[in-house]
């Protein structure tokens, strides 16, 4: 399968004619240029497909990542008002009557790796399972049951399964933290239209791609949400509604945590380590008590803004850094990486 590029920004470089050809080895003021075969090596979109990128062009041009429609990148103070403003808008988020946490025992970083059940009661003491009643709550919990955990087994859906994605989709964007969220994008001029946006979403989260031979045995919502199993280790799995029902279920055995987030009300997030039917995650750090809504929204931003890259947020006044990785093998078309992961890599 032919490797595909990251999706990226047109920049419209303003250094004179004379300066843009007296490095021509360089990307200074070339990035994403057109191509033309008498450069000795090159900035445009697809130059890294092709291997013939100047050596500056990470370092150069990749900031812009994440854009093909406007010629204004996203700025570090742009990502943190909109996710602010994705914060408050969350109503769909679970209250402080809503969720009882026993975090129990908070271990050194250095001892992770210990596989040590340090917790001997679960995570949760108590959900409000009114909760899981709301559309998007319901339609995200539909989906959990579609997929098989393990890589390298092709993912095949049925109708009804399909039609649960678009379920999904379809009530998250009824919601005020998807309106703001698409409002932006589309004053950023990423998106034409509320079902263009739609559309990018399912191939960004739903299409498949592989993470081994096999062919379409994974995407972004399985990995990042529901989780996976690739040799012997627990990957992705980073909600807390999922993991509520695996350990109701006896699945999720809770063993420590690294980091206790500074929220005094939901959304919070915790960093933990866990067994999941026998195989353990050495830190998963999720979002505890949000809406699903509001973590499709953040991990979105990220992965449309900072494609690959850490992301910088504020939530609630408070710094969150959330890493999104891409992933070349897919079927998400049109000259761009898919989504492979979203996690939140740091707080402060």
């Amino acid at each position: 399968m032919r490797a595909c590029i990251p999706l990226v920004l047109a920049v419209l470089c303003s250094l004179a004619w004379a300066d843009l050809y007296s490095a021509p080895t360089s990307c200074q003021g070339r990035c994403y240029e057109a191509f033309d075969k008498h450069h000795q090596c090159h900035c445009n979109a697809r130059c890294q497909e092709f291997g013939n990128c100047c050596k500056d062009f990470e370092s150069l041009c990749s900031d812009h990542e994440g854009f093909s429609h406007s010629s204004d990148a996203i700025t570090k103070e742009e990502i943190q008002s909109i996710s602010e403003k994705i914060y408050r808008a969350d109503t769909n988020k679970a209250q402080k009557e809503d969720i009882i946490l026993n975090s129990q025992n908070c271990i050194s970083p250095s001892e992770t790796r210990d596989q040590r059940d340090r917790c001997p009661k679960p995570l949760f003491t108590y959900v409000n399972e009114k909760l899981f009643s709301k559309p998007t709550y319901a339609a995200f919990i539909n989906l959990l049951n579609n997929y098989q955990r393990a890589t390298g087994h092709g993912e095949h859906f049925s109708a009804q399964e399909l039609a649960e994605q678009d379920a999904f989709l379809r009530e998250i964007m009824k919601t005020a933290v998807m309106k703001e969220l698409y409002s932006f994008l589309h004053h950023q001029n990423r998106y034409g239209s509320e079902q263009e946006f739609i559309n990018d979403l399912k191939n960004m989260w739903f299409g498949l791609y592989s993470r081994g031979n096999e062919e379409g045995d994974s995407s972004g919502f399985e990995h990042v949400f529901s989780g996976e199993v690739k040799k012997g280790k627990v990957t992705g799995f980073h909600n807390w509604i999922r993991f509520y029902l695996e350990e109701k279920e006896g699945l999720v055995d809770y063993y420590s945590h690294i980091y206790d987030g500074p929220w005094d009300s939901y959304p919070d997030v915790l960093a933990m380590q866990f067994n999941w039917d026998g195989y353990y995650k050495e830190v998963g750090s999720a979002f505890i008590g949000s809406s699903p809504e509001f973590e499709f929204a953040l991990y979105s931003l990220c992965f449309i803004a900072r494609p690959g890259k850490v992301c910088q947020l504020s939530l609630g006044g408070y710094p969150l850094a959330v890493r999104t990785y891409t992933w070349d093998k897919s079927t998400y078309g049109n000259g761009k990486k898919h989504i492979a992961t979203a996690y939140i890599v740091s707080s402060a």
